[in-house]
């Protein structure tokens, strides 16, 4: 290739993640693997998005999780049909779950009934992954894999520091398609915002909040969150504070740490919001305050501004592209602050220890106050433009 020829913006748009296969002929049917969360799943956004735009005549499903069924049908932005997995080991399930090969076999014989002409597996290095997607008997078969997977028909080398949506994006890429986005989007509908000013109000900018995360060891301390809340509401704006069951417990430390100030100003609405009003409560934000977290996520794919925590690793697979209006603060713990192992070193190639210690707790909280305020002024006055 001559330097003119590698400069040519004429180019592919794939070629800024990797040099783009051949289409496949005649796909009609196109099922898509990614289990696990609902970061797991907006991670695999951008590639259905390109899929289904270079095989426009295709219907794209995502075999994915309950989550999946919840968040996307009828959504702008989402693959057409959504089919839940059972509980599988390594591909998605949690790792208590229990299992049953005869509601396994009748989900593969029911997927190998629609007869796909293309299977995309996105859900890790393909250990177990590969095998189960094999077992649709799609024409064609893509994905990643590590050296003691499965092949399948195109391939490319699962390295685990890679951002998940542009490993989606390579593998997509694998059959022709070129992406639309880099990042996730979704559309938001008018009765989720509806639902959304119910819970934030409509009188005040809105700052959410979301202190909780899977990964204990991806939490900041809540006492820093509430510093930040604090802050927030000596500015006017409201504090609205989300998160699941397991979370209601660190926004009620923030409520009770803002204390008397906060009268009318921090709304706590962990625990009952659903997947929809969630959504809508996070295309609302001014800005979103979190952890590494599906919630943190979905408020970047809703168009919120965000601020967030990330340990240093996960930003690399995980963390927002853009810095106009994303802003990530990074701890630098590379080894296990207890015992003393190596953290850098995930996934298969080495089990973690046993401890949950912040990986974290060393971001201050006034940098990261310093940011939610510049994004909310930046907020306020686009606001005010229109």
């Amino acid at each position: 290739m001559t330097p003119d020829a590698a400069l040519d913006t004429a180019a592919p748009a794939l070629a800024v993640v990797a040099p783009p296969s051949e289409r496949f002929a005649d796909v009609r049917r196109i099922a898509l693997l990614r289990g696990g969360g609902l970061g797991d799943l907006l991670f695999a956004l951008p590639a259905a998005q390109a899929l289904m735009a270079a095989y426009p005549d295709a219907e794209v499903t995502l075999l994915g999780s309950p989550i999946a069924a919840a968040l996307l049908p009828g959504r702008a932005g989402a693959p057409h049909r959504v089919e839940v997995l059972p509980p599988i080991h390594g591909v998605g399930a949690a790792p208590d779950a229990v299992t049953d090969d005869d509601e396994i076999a009748r989900f593969v014989a029911a997927q190998r009934e629609r007869e796909y002409d293309l299977a995309v597996q996105l859900h890790g290095g393909g250990r177990f992954s590969n095998p189960f997607l094999l077992s649709l008997g799609a024409t064609h078969t893509i994905g990643t894999r590590t050296e003691d997977a499965a092949e399948l028909e195109r391939t490319i080398d699962y390295v685990y520091y890679q951002h998940e949506m542009l490993r989606g994006l390579e593998v997509a890429g694998l059959a022709g398609a070129a992406p639309v986005a880099l990042e996730a989007r979704l559309g938001v509908s008018d009765d989720e915002h509806a639902a959304a000013a119910a819970v934030c109000g409509e009188d005040r900018p809105v700052v959410v909040i979301h202190p909780g995360a899977t990964d204990p060891r991806r939490r900041w301390p809540v006492e820093r969150f509430a510093e930040v809340a604090a802050a927030v509401v000596a500015e006017g704006a409201r504090v609205v504070l989300v998160g699941d069951g397991a979370d209601a417990h660190l926004c009620g430390e923030i409520a009770v740490a803002v204390g008397a100030a906060g009268d009318g100003l921090v709304v706590d609405a962990s625990g009952r919001l659903g997947l929809g009003t969630l959504a809508g409560v996070l295309a609302r934000a001014d800005v979103m305050l979190g952890n590494d977290s599906g919630p943190r996520h979905l408020a970047q794919a809703v168009g919120a501004r965000t601020v967030s925590i990330f340990w240093f690793g996960n930003v690399v697979n995980a963390g927002p592209l853009g810095r106009g209006r994303h802003r990530v603060h990074l701890g630098w713990t590379t080894h296990c602050p207890v015992c003393g192992r190596d953290c850098t070193q995930v996934g298969w190639t080495a089990e973690r220890c046993e401890h949950d210690d912040s990986f974290v707790a060393g971001v201050a909280a006034a940098d990261v106050q310093g940011d939610v305020l510049r994004l909310l002024a930046d907020a306020i006055a686009e606001r005010a433009a229109l």
